[in-house]
């Protein structure tokens, strides 16, 4: 249901059962969403002015507009307000910067012989007890390099199974001893499967037990004078116990724990996620949300947010206080890991000691963060003094255009804030109005759509670069005045440097870059090696990689598309079939003549001419 205008609202008509409500202004944006246990109750804390948190009082004074949506139970309004946050992206819902996905170690042990993945996203089949993931681990690198151990102390096949079976002889690892050759019969299913059992119970922390067996194992093999056999299980102990020296060893009961640390700042609170798996710290990772909210619904919101990404969950999640709702947050953790999910608040012991540790490090994360925004700071200063500019350039946005004689023509919008890349904030514009090569007038248009859109939703930069000169800077300058922005935000533009070279063509000399401003006849020359010229300089190169990214990309899907023409027999219907069918022509060129034959309408002898094309034959 939908209510218009707050001050007018009726409280008789809103649920009095759990669900989920949606804050929007008059535009229809959503600017918040939040659950409740009971939404009529909840909304009524808000009219009477009960929750004094700072950015609650700020959306009220620009809600329009409330939403409601009615659900079953308090879980089912948690998995929504995490469903519709992904959807809306709301501005003043807590968000957690850090939104990269890190890396796990995948075994299927549904195949005859499996082999160690890297993985990014933790699919569904974690929960059938047949697929095993390892990890969280924060860096890939750390994660190969483990994975290069485990394959020299278990050697399992490296390529894709159907890879592996189209070769006439095993591959260059099984040469070297890093692969005991399955593809070709060189070790049977059980033996290959004690290699696996070896494996998880490496990455599981049982180490001991590991050992124990390999010890055996090669007493085994010299005791039948199997002397190759029990040299090679004596480099594997070897190598085994040397790895074992080098893993950091934080808990003694060899459980799988996530553990959260909290240190509250000034207007912001620091969390930090330790990764213990088997005993041992793997990885970790940290996240700072500046926001106003009591600190246990800002816990549960940065669990919710995590733990809904593809990630592994472990049995157990160590707090150093309860979360809100913790009991709904557990039946929701038990249902996406497929088995019960505790969180715990111990109070004493080495569990309680993990805790401080995460604690130590949030407080750690914290000074760091400090320190390099403190620097930072003094560098948007610099630009700032420099370039002459009304106010501190926290929020830069930097804009390219890219096309090859006025083709597939793209701008490319890059953004930092406060002296940071802020990657969800980059935009790619498609431009609609100009034909040809006219990178003036393509400027013009993407500023022209940006600025508006910003007047509109009060989001303005305080600084835009322009990579160009003055004919640049004075074409963007005219829209500018004619939005009416010219006090609102500043303009500057980047001349590339001049090169200077000798008979033969050879560089010599490179002069400075050159800043110029409205107003302003001469250049601005930043200091050579400055961090204020290191940043304006990173802002125009990332502009321009964006946008010529992007370019290739509309371009390479234009080659594919029009390869799709040259078919006989794929007319525009056809082509429109196959991709709605397929997804892509990527996948249409990955397809097997079985899955194109059952594209609906497409005849038998099209598939077979579509899978030809694609083959070469």
């Amino acid at each position: 249901m939908t209510m218009a205008g707050l001050e007018q609202l009726d409280l008789n008509t809103i649920p009095t059962g759990s669900g989920v409500y949606l804050m929007q202004d008059s535009s229809g944006r959503v600017l918040y969403v939040g659950k409740a246990r009971n939404l009529r109750s909840r909304i009524r804390q808000y009219l009477r002015g009960d929750d004094s948190r700072a950015h609650i009082q700020f959306v009220l004074r620009r809600v329009t507009q409330l939403e409601t949506l009615v659900t079953d139970t308090e879980k089912e309004a948690l998995i929504l307000e995490n469903t519709l946050i992904k959807k809306h992206k709301p501005r003043y819902n807590i968000t957690l910067r850090d939104d990269k996905t890190y890396v796990s170690l995948r075994i299927d042990l549904r195949e005859d012989f499996p082999a160690v993945q890297i993985v990014r996203r933790v699919k569904q089949d974690a929960h059938s007890g047949k697929v095993l993931y390892f990890g969280p681990y924060a860096s890939a690198g750390d994660l190969k390099e483990t994975l290069r151990q485990l394959q020299r102390l278990f050697p399992l096949r490296r390529h894709p199974w159907s890879e592996c079976r189209r070769r006439k002889r095993p591959c260059l690892f099984f040469q070297i001893g890093q692969c005991r050759g399955p593809c070709h019969g060189h070790i049977s299913r059980e033996d290959y499967h004690a290699l696996v059992n070896g494996v998880i119970a490496f990455l599981s922390g049982r180490r001991d037990e590991v050992l124990n067996q390999l010890r055996q194992a090669m007493t085994d093999a010299a005791s039948q004078m199997r002397y190759e056999d029990a040299a090679r299980l004596r480099d594997q102990i070897t190598a085994m116990e040397r790895t074992r020296e080098q893993q950091k060893m934080v808990s003694s009961d060899a459980a799988d724990l996530d553990v959260v640390g909290l240190h509250p700042g000034e207007g912001e609170i620091e969390l930090c996620l330790l990764f213990i798996r088997g005993g041992e710290l793997v990885s970790r990772r940290t996240d700072n949300v500046r926001w106003d909210v009591a600190d246990d619904e800002l816990l549960a919101a940065f669990l919710q947010q995590y733990y809904s990404r593809d990630t592994v969950i472990p049995p157990t999640v160590l707090l150093p206080f309860a979360p809100a709702g913790q009991e709904v947050l557990e039946q929701w953790l038990s249902e996406r890991r497929g088995r019960k999910v505790e969180l715990k608040v111990p109070q004493r012991g080495a569990r309680q000691e993990l805790v401080a540790l995460a604690t130590k490090n949030a407080a750690e994360s914290a000074r760091e963060r400090g320190s390099k925004r403190e620097a930072r700071h003094a560098v948007l200063e610099q630009i700032r003094d420099t370039l002459g500019l009304q106010r501190l350039p926290r929020r830069m946005e930097c804009y390219d255009i890219s096309n090859i004689q006025g083709r597939h023509s793209v701008g490319s919008m890059v953004v930092v804030t406060d002296g940071e890349p802020d990657k969800p904030a980059y935009r790619h514009y498609r431009i609609k109005t100009i034909d040809g090569a006219d990178d003036f007038a393509s400027l013009a248009e993407v500023l022209t759509r940006r600025l508006k859109r910003g007047v509109d939703e009060d989001e303005l930069p305080d600084m835009i670069l322009i990579d160009g000169g003055k004919g640049q800077l004075g074409g963007v300058e005219a829209v500018i005045a004619q939005l009416g922005l010219k006090e609102r935000l500043d303009l500057v533009s980047i001349a590339k440097s001049r090169v200077k070279r000798n008979v033969r063509g050879k560089a010599v000399e490179r002069s400075e870059e050159r800043f110029f401003r409205p107003g302003r006849k001469n250049p601005v020359i930043l200091r050579q090696g400055s961090p204020a010229l290191f940043m304006l300089e990173r802002l125009r190169d990332e502009a321009h990689r964006f946008a010529i990214t992007h370019h290739r990309k509309l371009r390479h899907k234009a080659a594919l598309e029009s390869e799709l023409e040259q078919i006989p027999g794929v007319g525009p219907e056809r082509r429109r079939t196959l991709l709605g069918h397929c997804g892509s022509v990527a996948r249409i060129k990955q397809a097997t003549l079985e899955e194109l034959e059952q594209v609906p309408g497409l005849p038998q002898a099209v598939a077979r001419a579509v899978y030809d094309h694609f083959r070469g034959e």
